[in-house]
């Protein structure tokens, strides 16, 4: 207990000269005082990394430029826009209006029967044809073309939907969403 209370004491006895350091760096008040107070976390943070009997100034101005440096290159990244006028220059098209309709489309096809289902995913989704559906599920060429459209034409009723166009469409949504 005693060594952390003189390893605070000498610490703290090391502010102004981190302080002048600091200010020397960056050149403002507000910055240098945030700077030493990012130093000294950091220190106490890490003080059992300090070996004892080395120059705990040195130490202490290693982390503090370091921090500095680290802070500066951070700094070059980010965009100043204080009134916000870069910011409202971006966009992003909104993405729930997909996860909604692929959620609905999953509770639909839940909803087929399972030959159905499988038949519209293969041949809808998928995009093979129905000649290899039909060998994939081991029927008719006539049977799939029959599964298919009677399976578009059950998700139209249990999505409401007005056009065929739209259950295609969210077949070629699975395949997407699925990748």
């Amino acid at each position: 207990m005693e060594s952390t209370a003189s390893w605070r004491d000498e610490v703290v006895s090391l502010i102004p000269a981190l302080r002048a350091f600091a200010w020397s760096l960056s050149r403002n008040g507000s910055d240098a005082d945030d700077l030493v107070q990012d130093t000294l976390i950091k220190a106490w943070s890490n003080r059992e990394k300090f070996e004892p009997g080395t120059n705990l100034r040195a130490w202490l101005f290693t982390i503090l430029r370091n921090t500095y440096y680290t802070s500066v290159l951070r700094r070059r990244r980010e965009v100043r826009d204080e009134q916000g006028e870069y910011a409202s220059t971006l966009t992003s098209a909104p993405t729930q209006d997909w996860s909604v309709a692929m959620r609905s489309l999953q509770i639909a096809l839940q909803q087929l029967p399972d030959e159905h289902r499988e038949a519209l995913i293969l041949v809808g989704a998928a995009g093979l044809s129905y000649e290899e559906a039909a060998e994939i599920c081991g029927c008719a060429l006539g049977t799939i073309k029959s599964r298919v459209n009677r399976a578009r034409a059950r998700l139209l009723k249990i999505m409401d939907a007005d056009n065929p166009m739209d259950v295609m469409a969210l077949e070629t949504m699975s395949v997407v969403g699925s990748a």
